[in-house]
């Protein structure tokens, strides 16, 4: 996942950078090493950037299981919503002194994962109308199986003071998926969909609208 999550990261930005050379690109990493969630939000947080988008790849037990995703912070829906927060979540174990960093969250309690829920975000609406269009640009112009706009309490995202978006682009836990999300071609196809999504949020933005409008 890291590697495919990278590839996907660099190429993205790279669109980013060549249509619109104004925008900085701040990676949280450009190869393929770990950074601590709280750190990820660090970097966009000393940047003062004005998006944060995390790409990841999804998995399941269910080898059948397809489709893109994408999540934005916000109260659990669902038990399922809170079982994929607690998946990721779980990251944090492979840091140094989590607890301290995190205010004492544990990612194996389902109490702690549920309290941590109740966090709202202020840029909940623009992470959402960014969110849904990345979806919809993945399920038009890719043909993937969208699997919807999710929210749940995802820690990169918690202390992130920008809109934000996770992107679940596909399970690799699927062999048909796997192959794509590990070609060239698919990671390509991928970061251009991301790409015209960020580019109908940043215009829209820009002109002032919203996603009531």
């Amino acid at each position: 996942e890291s590697q495919v999550a990278l590839s996907i990261a660099l190429k993205l930005g790279a669109l980013i950078k060549e249509n619109f050379p104004d925008i900085e690109v701040i990676y949280t990493r450009k190869t393929d090493v770990f950074i601590e969630l709280y750190n990820r939000a660090k970097i966009a947080n000393t940047a003062k950037a004005n998006l944060f988008i995390s790409i990841h790849c999804n998995a399941s037990k269910a080898t059948t299981a397809s489709g893109t995703e994408t999540w934005v912070m916000g109260l659990h829906k669902s038990e399922a919503n809170l079982e994929v927060a607690r998946q990721e979540n779980a990251t944090i174990l492979m840091e140094d002194d989590y607890e301290n960093q995190y205010d004492g969250f544990d990612p194996n309690s389902p109490e702690a994962n549920i309290i941590f829920s109740l966090f709202q975000n202020i840029y909940l609406d623009q992470s959402l109308q960014l969110a849904a269009g990345i979806q919809s640009q993945f399920e038009r112009k890719l043909g993937r199986v969208n699997r919807g706009v999710k929210q749940a309490g995802f820690l990169v995202l918690y202390k992130t003071t920008m809109p934000g978006v996770l992107i679940e682009t596909g399970f690799i836990s699927n062999p048909e998926e796997e192959e794509f999300l590990g070609s060239d071609n698919g990671q390509n196809q991928i970061a251009a969909g991301i790409f015209r999504a960020f580019k109908d949020y940043k215009s829209d933005i820009e002109d002032g609208l919203t996603a009531d409008d």
